[in-house]
Order: structure tokens, then sequence, then C-alpha cells
């Protein structure tokens, strides 16, 4: 019973510490009104210019079951809006080494995994908000969910941005410069969203290409994505999330053995 106690408050001490370091960076989010509008302008730029410039060229049937190609991007569009705010929020952990916050976070008496993954669900919050401002305007252009696709959604989207916002983090744990970080990122960022099948089908793809596509974490997301909102797909809905969860849990062990290495100054 004593040792039962002292794990229940055990568990609440992480808890709380989480919740600190959380509530920090959802509290930096939300003074930052253009971070939101510029994050999300983007995607909903490439939605209706894009899908709606390249969907007047092309005919339903080139995308896949007929499917009108702004429907068809969309999954895509939100995984784009995951892919670059989930990464580019690594760039904070250099902000913070700059202005000493870093320091005083690593001093405390909190572990270094639990500064990442609080860190990590602070990021990760952008994201959610995001989607759930994409998810609206889907409603919008004629995407239909309903429980069984919305939990669906849902979960890959937690996925993704978990994922993604530990391998940001972990790339600004190495790196001092925001110049650098900005420079690294982009070889990531871009063929993340590229090569994810998020702006054409995947099938009939020259081999080269395929391959790629095949070793993207995002390719699973925006496969299960479409599974979930438009009932098409290349893999199976529990193939996706395997793999999917299979590189989440990969980059999140790779980013706490990066933030137990990384110095505070």
């Amino acid at each position: 019973m004593p040792n039962m106690v002292s794990n229940i408050y055990t568990i609440e001490i992480i808890l709380g510490r989480l919740y600190a370091i959380w509530l920090r960076e959802f509290k930096v989010f939300l003074r930052e009104h253009s971070r939101l509008i510029a994050a999300t302008f983007t995607p909903i730029l490439w939605l209706f210019v894009i899908g709606s410039g390249f969907g007047s060229a092309l005919q339903p049937s080139l995308t896949t079951s007929g499917i009108d190609y702004q429907k068809f991007i969309y999954p895509g569009i939100i995984s784009m809006s995951i892919i670059f705010s989930s990464v580019f929020f690594g760039s904070y952990i250099i902000w913070d080494r700059k202005f000493d916050f870093l320091k005083s976070v690593m001093v405390a008496p909190v572990s270094r995994d639990t500064v990442f993954v609080g860190k990590t669900l602070g990021g990760m919050t952008t994201s959610l908000v995001q989607v759930a401002i994409l998810l609206a305007i889907g409603v919008a252009i004629g995407i239909h969910f309903n429980a069984v696709s919305l939990s669906q959604t849902i979960v890959v989207v937690l996925l993704l941005s978990f994922s993604l916002t530990s391998l940001g983090l972990t790339i600004g744990s190495y790196i001092e410069s925001l110049e650098g970080f900005q420079l690294i990122v982009s070889f990531v960022v871009f063929p993340l969203f590229f090569l994810s099948g998020a702006l054409f089908p995947l099938k009939n793809l020259p081999i080269w290409l395929s391959f790629l596509t095949t070793i993207d974490p995002a390719t699973y997301a925006v496969d299960a994505l479409r599974s979930a909102m438009l009932g098409i797909a290349n893999y199976s809905f529990v193939l996706d999330i395997g793999i999917l969860a299979a590189f989440t849990i990969g980059f999140g062990i790779f980013g706490a053995y990066s933030f137990r290495r990384m110095r505070a100054v």
C-alpha cells in the first residue's frame, strides 16, 4: 500500500511537470497570433489555389476513383500543415537557449525526458489548432465525417504531429544557430511533403520515386487520412497506423536521447 501511494505521488509530480512545460509553450503560442495566421494561411492557399487550378486541368479519373482533385489533395494539405509547423517548432529550442530559458529548465529538478515530452506536447498544440481549422474548411468543401472517420483522423494527426515535433526538437538540440536550423530543416520538410503523395497518386510511379515515397513516414499519414476521409488508400489503415506508430516511437526515443546529450548553453 505505501508503495502504491508513493507511485501515485510520483506520477502526479511527473504529470504536473509535464503540464507546466506544456502550459508555457501553449501561452507562448497564444501570444503569437501571427504564427497561427501564417501557418494556417499557407495550407489554405495550397488547397484553394493549387487544388482549384490543377483541378480545373485534370480529369477526376487521373487522381483516383474519380474524386475531385481538390478533395484528393485535402488530406495531403492537412499533413503539410502538420509537417511544417511541427518540424519548425524545433527552432524554439534555439531561442530558449539564446535567452537562457533552457538553462533554467535544465537545472530544475526535472528529467530531460520530461522536458522533451512536455515540449513535444506543446509543439503539437499548434498543429492541432491548425488541423481543427482545416477540418472545418474540409466540411465546407464537401468532406463528410462520421464518428469513425473523425476518430481515425484524430489518431493519425496525433501520431504524425508527435513524431515530427520530436524530429524538429531533435534537430534543434544539435544546432545552435537559427540560420543553420532553417537550412537543415528545409532539406527535411520539403522531401517529407513532396514525397508523401500529398499532391499525386502513388500508383504507376517510377521505381526510384516509389522507393522514396515508401520510406517517407508522411506517406502513411497521407494514405491513412485519405482512407479515413475519402475511402481510398494504397495500404490498409491498420498498416498505415502501425508504420506511423513505429516512426513515432523511433523519433521519440531518438529525441529523448538527443535531449539527454544536449548542452543548455
